[in-house]
C-alpha cells in the first residue's frame, strides 16, 4: 500500500521515528479539501499511543470540512535541520505519518488538551486546565490513528 523508502541509507527505525514525532512542536497535517485540492496546515500536535491530535478553534474550517469528506491524512514532521553549505547538503530528522483521521468525541477531546497542556505549558498546568473548560465547546480536535509511519535522517 506505501511505497518502500528509496533512500534505505537515511531510514530510521520506527522508534526513533516515534520518538522525535514525540518530541517535536509543529508538524504539518495534508488533507484533500472538498474543491479536490490537497491543504497542508502547520500547527501544534501531541502523539498518544498510536493517535497524533490536533486541535483548532474554528468548526467548520478546512481542516474539518476536509476529513469529513476524506479522512485519509498525512501527517509530517521535519526537525533539527542544519544546513551544510560548502557541501551543498542539509542534516535533518523527518517523520510521515499516514492515516485516518475522525472528530474526537468529549472524552478524547478533554484527553488530549490535557497532554497538549502537559506538553507545551507544563509550568502553567492550573490556568492551562482552566483554558480548556473556557474554551472547550468552541475548540475541536482531531485524532489521526496511525496506519503508516516512517522516518529519514541525514546526520553527518
Amino acid at each position: 500500500m506505501f511505497k518502500a523508502m528509496r533512500r534505505k541509507d537515511r531510514q530510521i527505525s520506527e522508534d526513533e521515528s516515534r520518538e522525535i514525532l514525540r518530541n517535536g512542536e509543529y508538524g504539518v497535517i495534508g488533507t484533500i479539501g472538498t474543491n479536490g485540492y490537497p491543504c497542508s496546515t502547520p500547527l501544534n500536535y501531541v502523539l498518544d499511543g498510536d493517535n497524533i491530535y490536533v486541535h483548532f478553534f474554528i468548526r467548520g474550517g478546512n481542516i474539518h470540512e476536509s476529513i469529513t469528506s476524506n479522512n485519509k491524512v498525512a501527517f509530517t514532521y521535519v526537525g533539527k535541520t542544519t544546513v551544510l553549505e560548502d557541501e551543498f547538503v542539509t542534516n535533518y530528522e523527518s517523520v510521515m505519518v499516514f492515516g485516518k483521521a475522525e472528530i474526537a468525541d468529549d472524552e478524547e477531546k478533554r484527553h488530549a488538551l490535557v497532554l497538549m497542556v502537559d506538553k507545551y505549558s507544563p509550568k502553567f498546568k492550573k490556568q492551562g486546565l482552566e483554558h480548556i473548560e473556557e474554551d472547550f465547546d468552541k475548540t475541536c480536535v482531531i485524532k489521526i490513528t496511525i496506519e503508516h509511519i516512517t522516518g529519514k535522517a541525514r546526520r553527518g
